[in-house]
């Protein structure tokens, strides 16, 4: 599989490299991203280094694919989105997300979102895309249901963080709901 770069109106989706370590550091020792993320804020440079190995090591076994979000408009590094838990055979995948706070509410999220979700159903050929969030993350509830995933139920104790498990709501959408929507330009 070769990495795809991906173009939208306000974005461009690209190859996170070590050029990125110190944004994606900044982004990822943030409380206020990491509330919900299901791991602890990073303390140290070298961790954003280990995310970003074991983000190439994924993608060159085909089981996740993580893209870096650039802002067209400030040229700037302002979070990653991508598939995680990819099994191509098998058609599925998960969407994950973050953003820097500074461009929350924007529609950024969403909109890259949507340029994943384009190239898991038409370039990859999958059925079904998942999310799993925390129930108090109505932020990201509510960006997957613009989108226009379904919610399915819970799965209990699912996230760790802060030394204790938490329930997370889990979402979907199946590619004949995906050409319902209408995004099939790509």
């Amino acid at each position: 599989m070769n990495f795809q770069p991906l173009q939208t109106e306000r974005l461009h989706l690209v190859q996170i490299t070590e050029a990125y370590i110190d944004s994606y550091y900044d982004i990822m020792s943030r409380e206020k991203v990491m509330k919900y993320y299901g791991m602890e804020p990073m303390t140290s440079r070298s961790q954003a280094v280990k995310i970003l190995e074991s983000m190439k090591d994924t993608f060159h076994r085909e089981k996740g694919i993580r893209w870096g979000i650039i802002d067209l408009q400030s040229d700037r590094f302002i979070g990653t989105v991508g598939l995680n838990n990819l099994s191509i055979g098998a058609g599925r995948a998960e969407v994950g997300y973050e953003l820097h706070p500074e461009f929350w509410q924007r529609g950024l999220a969403t909109e890259a979102v949507n340029a994943v979700l384009d190239y898991a159903f038409q370039h990859l050929e999958l059925f079904r895309v998942g999310a799993v969030t925390f129930p108090e993350n109505e932020g990201s509830s509510k960006l997957l249901r613009k989108i226009g995933f379904k919610q399915e139920g819970i799965l209990r104790g699912y996230l760790y963080q802060k030394n204790q498990n938490h329930d997370a709501l889990l979402f979907s959408i199946l590619l004949p709901e995906y050409q319902k929507v209408g995004r099939n330009e790509g």
